[in-house]
């Protein structure tokens, strides 16, 4: 017994749970699920834990910890970079081939809405032969990728190697965050998952930063493309140089291995059918939240420039002031979701950048564009950076590379149009712009979606899960659930111990000070 208070059980139901996820949020005591050694579960409400120094926590990951976290972090940043090239060069792209701005977001809406069938398949290879080489084929085919794209001649073309780019970027994610994360301590990961989920922002910068430095000539798209691609190249060839993810290798090593990939089908056949409602909840939160950061930002390099009058090197400076905004709210939000609660971070963080949305909006000129761009991103990517753990958390242990991935990624999926009925609403719809002059309505149409988006996030958190401080470190897909388990080092010490003391109670019943070790191992 653990001496915690006794918790209802989770429900069954989707109405039960969801009533219960609602009490939940407005009690302080977490409840969680605990199994005992003969796997029996029963619930129990525990004490938050207390917040601790960041510094403190950063200094529980050991060397080979932070190894890991910073490969998996730039290879979410390469990624991001990627992206980012071209929605943030759309007006230059329009003018490059000779089509509306609406066209050219077509690109975006066909890269996401593929990247979910990369998740698919480099997040469950990911789960089966290990996160390293899934990643390095990953970004060497999409550094290869943004080179094709330099060289697309036609806009067709040019479509066509975006949508095989949406392919291998979806695969990513998934690899990325679980060999980050899963080889941090448990109190940290909060923290980190704030730090690790910026590397999308931090991508967005990066490629604002090019973009600025290569000036607004329509051809200069090229060189941000050129840097991108270098960036992916080089971070696949750093991963060669690693080994593989230590928590995977222990986890299998934990159970009877196998080589036989009908076993881990068999796996994933049966997560699916036991998760399908985690499964399709993370799939509707995932395309809340893909709405949320797409519709917030595709456009807004494009909204200052058309809307606002700011020219390139203006609208470059507030595009990365904002996306700084969205990696200190991320990483500060992240921290300190591990001791508030990951639902609570999410629902306050949504709320307070449905608020600030006139603020972003309304103001004229680049230094007020920027405030306001910087405080609405914190809480957006606030928000967001909660998301990496909370996905693994609510992952079937075992499939803890392909259930973010893919969940993610689909979400991505549905809400691919995004920036696509961004740019196609504001283009039919006019408004008095910086000039006096009429100018597409990339501000009122991003307000009024976001404000819709942000409400429903809320929603959809406040009725659903929360695991945190989940204990997945040894799941393993594809392992023998009826092998007899394997005893680490550790555990067949305090075994061996105990049946030797065993032996010498069993022969000596009045040796009290070893029936009381005995009871004590």
């Amino acid at each position: 017994m653990s001496g915690n208070e006794p918790a209802e059980p989770i429900p069954d139901g989707i109405i039960a749970t969801a009533r219960q996820a609602w009490g939940d949020l407005f009690k302080w005591k977490q409840r969680v699920v605990v199994t005992n050694d003969d796997g029996e579960e029963h619930a129990e409400w525990i004490e938050p834990e207390p917040i601790q120094n960041p510094i403190t926590l950063c200094r529980q990951l050991s060397a080979r910890d932070w190894l890991f976290f910073v490969v998996g972090l730039a290879a979410w940043t390469a990624d991001a970079f990627d992206f980012h090239a071209l929605s943030i060069q759309t007006v230059k792209l329009s003018k490059y081939y000779g089509r509306s701005k609406t066209d050219i977001s077509t690109a975006i809406t066909l890269t996401l809405l593929l990247r979910s069938i990369g998740a698919a398949g480099f997040g469950l290879a990911g789960d089966k032969f290990g996160r390293k080489w899934p990643m390095v084929l990953n970004m060497i085919i999409l550094g290869i990728l943004q080179i094709a794209t330099i060289y697309s001649a036609t806009f067709q073309q040019f479509l066509a190697v975006r949508s095989l780019f949406g392919l291998f970027m979806g695969g990513v994610y998934g690899n990325a965050i679980a060999m980050a994360l899963e080889h941090c301590p448990v109190n940290a990961r909060g923290l980190m998952s704030g730090v690790l989920q910026q590397g999308y922002s931090m991508g967005y910068v990066f490629a604002a930063c090019a973009n600025l430095g290569v000036g607004g000539a329509t051809d200069s798209w090229k060189t941000v493309f050129w840097i991108a691609a270098g960036i992916s190249i080089a971070v696949g060839l750093i991963r060669i140089l690693f080994p593989e993810s230590k928590q995977f290798i222990e986890a299998k090593k934990a159970g009877k291995q196998s080589t036989d990939p009908k076993a881990f089908w068999k796996d994933t056949k049966h997560m699916l059918a036991k998760e399908w409602k985690m499964c399709i909840y993370a799939v509707i939160l995932m395309t809340w939240f893909n709405y949320y950061s797409h519709t917030s930002q595709d456009s807004y390099t494009t909204f200052m420039l058309t809307q606002k009058g700011l020219d390139n090197a203006q609208a470059s400076r507030a595009s990365i002031l904002m996306k700084t905004g969205a990696c200190v709210g991320g990483t500060i939000i992240g921290y300190l979701s591990q001791f508030f609660g990951r639902r609570r971070a999410i629902i306050v963080s949504a709320f307070v950048s449905g608020l600030l949305i006139p603020a972003w909006i309304l103001p004229q000129g680049e230094r007020s564009l920027s405030v306001t761009g910087f405080w609405i991103q914190f809480f957006v990517q606030g928000a967001w950076g909660v998301i990496p753990i909370h996905l693994n958390e609510l992952s079937p242990p075992a499939f803890r590379s392909s259930f973010p991935g893919i969940t993610y990624q689909v979400g991505n999926m549905i809400s691919s149009p995004s920036a696509q009925i961004v740019n196609a609403i504001a283009e039919s719809t006019m408004v008095k712009g910086a000039t006096g002059e009429p100018a597409p309505a990339y501000g009122p149409t991003m307000g009024v979606a976001t404000a819709i988006i942000a409400l429903g996030i809320m929603v959809t958190t406040a009725f659903g899960p929360e695991k945190r401080g989940r204990r997945f470190e040894t799941a393993v897909a594809g392992v023998d659930e009826h092998a007899p388990p394997k005893v680490v080092d550790s555990e067949k010490a305090d075994l061996e111990k105990g049946h030797e003391l065993e032996r010498r109670v069993t022969t000596n019943d009045d040796d009290a000070a070893n029936v009381e070790k005995l009871e004590k191992i």
